[in-house]
């Protein structure tokens, strides 16, 4: 049977107490991670400090599957920016260019209008029934740096997901048969 069956009398041969000891260092290195999550979460201020660009409405800056890093602080938000927001009634963010920036001078409350790069009109159309300016709550942060293409294992795994099953039934029998 070869390679399949070592793995099978691997997995036999396991004792209780090494089995124990993997789920605690799993349980450990996802504990990790969901630490990084957070404090990277303190420090950009932003709900979420690594996004994917998901669509080609920001070509040619940014490419389908490239990851942006996000930062959101309290100084104003500019025209030309490019910002990360929620829209009401939507899961997924969109990452578009301020266009433009309204202040009322009477509350000194900011209002901004998106459009995408490569997109022919602004973006009201995608905004919420009604809605035709974005508040600074709907704003995630703003872009401050991207890594290209890195993206596209999020991408491929959420289209196929039968690649996710696979990758994660790969490690996870890589995790109980290792013997360190």
């Amino acid at each position: 049977m070869g390679w399949i069956g070592e793995q099978i009398d691997s997995i036999k041969s396991i004792q209780f107490r090494q089995l124990v000891t993997q789920a605690i260092s799993l349980g450990m290195i996802v504990t990790s991670a969901l630490i990084i999550w957070k404090a990277l979460m303190c420090v950009t201020g932003s709900e979420s400090p690594v996004v994917v660009v998901l669509s080609g409405s920001m070509e040619p800056g940014f490419k389908r599957g490239d990851i942006l890093f996000l930062h959101m602080s309290k100084d104003p938000i500019r025209a030309g920016e490019i910002v990360v927001f929620n829209v009401d009634g939507r899961e997924i963010p969109i990452v578009h260019r301020v266009i433009k920036v309204h202040e009322r001078q009477d509350t000194g409350e900011v209002n901004v209008l998106t459009k995408g790069d490569n997109n022919f009109g602004d973006d009201r159309l995608l905004y919420a029934q009604g809605q035709l300016w974005l508040q600074r709550h709907h704003i995630m942060g703003r872009a401050v740096g991207f890594l290209p293409y890195v993206g596209w294992v999020t991408i491929i795994m959420t289209e196929k997901p039968i690649i996710k099953y696979i990758l994660i039934g790969a490690l996870g029998l890589l995790v109980i048969t290792s013997k360190d």
